[in-house]
C-alpha cells in the first residue's frame, strides 16, 4: 500500500478531509484552520495530486478509497466523520461502502453518485481528450475557471494554481478514468449516517439533479445550497461553508 502525504492538526473526535480533482491537502485550508479547535482533523493528498504528487496515481476510485481507509487505519483512528469534496466526495461514499462501521457524520459537497457526471460542463472524454492535446497546466487552468463565480479573478483562485502545479498529465488522467468508471447511484440505499449534502447554486461540475439525486436516496439527509457561489463554495464564502459544517458537525 502506499504511502500518501496527511496533514494533520487540532484536537476532538476525527475529522477526515478529502479533496477532488486536481486538488490537494492545502486546499482545505480555511477549513483546517476554522475547524482544528473543535476536531482533529486528517486531511489526506491522493495519490498523484497535491502533497502527495511524487506518489503513484491509481484510476480506481475504489482504490483510493481503500488507500485513505488504510492510511487513517495506521494512525490508529477507528471512528471519524468524512466530509469530500468532488471527486472526494465520490471517494467518500466508497469509503462509507467498504467501511460503514468507521464513519459518523457524513458531508457530501459538491458531488454526485454517477462517475461519468451527467450535466457536466463537458464530458469527461471530452476533458480526457482537451488533457492530450493541451496539457495539464492549460487543461487545469481552463477547469479550475468553472469552479468559482468569478473564475480565475477570484481571490482564492491561487490555492487551485498551487494545487495542481506539480500535478503530471497521467496523474489527471487517471482521476478521469477513476470517474468516469464509478457509480455509487445503487449504494445510496445502504448509507444509514446523518448526511449533509451541500452544493452552490451556480456549481457547472454536478447539477442540482446530482445533488437531487442524493438527498432523495439517502434516507438519513438534508439538502444545503448555498446562494451565489459555484462548484468550490469553500473557497467562494469560506465563512459561510465553514459555520455549516461545524453546526451539522456539532448538532
Amino acid at each position: 500500500m502506499q504511502e500518501i502525504y496527511i496533514d494533520r492538526l487540532g484536537s476532538g473526535f476525527p475529522l477526515v478531509l478529502v479533496h477532488g480533482f486536481l486538488g490537494s491537502s492545502d486546499m482545505w485550508r480555511f477549513q483546517k484552520d476554522f475547524l482544528k479547535n473543535n476536531f482533529s482533523i486528517i486531511a489526506p493528498a491522493l495519490p498523484g495530486f497535491g502533497e502527495s504528487f511524487r506518489t503513484n496515481s491509481v484510476n480506481s476510485i475504489h482504490e483510493m478509497a481503500s488507500i485513505i481507509i488504510n492510511s487513517i487505519k495506521k494512525l490508529g483512528i477507528e471512528k471519524y466523520h468524512l466530509m469530500g469534496h468532488s471527486m472526494g466526495g465520490m471517494i467518500v461514499q466508497e469509503m462509507v461502502k467498504q467501511s460503514p462501521t468507521s464513519v459518523e457524520k457524513l458531508i457530501c459537497y459538491g458531488t454526485g453518485s454517477i462517475g461519468d457526471i451527467p450535466g457536466r460542463f463537458e464530458p469527461i472524454d471530452v476533458s480526457r481528450k482537451r488533457l492530450a492535446d493541451d496539457g495539464l497546466k492549460v487543461t487545469a487552468h481552463r477547469i479550475a475557471k468553472t469552479w468559482f463565480v468569478e473564475e480565475d479573478k477570484a481571490k482564492n483562485f491561487f490555492l487551485c494554481e498551487e494545487a495542481y502545479i506539480n500535478v503530471s498529465e497521467k496523474s489527471a488522467d487517471d482521476a478521469l478514468v477513476a470517474m468516469k468508471n464509478w457509480s455509487g447511484i445503487n449504494n445510496l440505499k445502504n448509507i444509514n449516517n446523518e448526511t449533509l449534502i451541500v452544493w452552490g447554486e451556480f456549481d457547472k461540475a454536478y447539477n442540482f439533479n446530482q445533488v437531487k439525486t442524493l438527498n432523495e436516496n439517502i434516507s438519513n439527509s438534508r439538502l444545503e445550497i448555498i446562494k451565489g457561489c459555484s462548484h468550490n463554495v469553500h473557497l467562494e464564502k469560506e465563512d459561510e461553508f465553514n459555520k455549516s459544517i461545524f453546526d451539522f458537525l456539532r448538532s
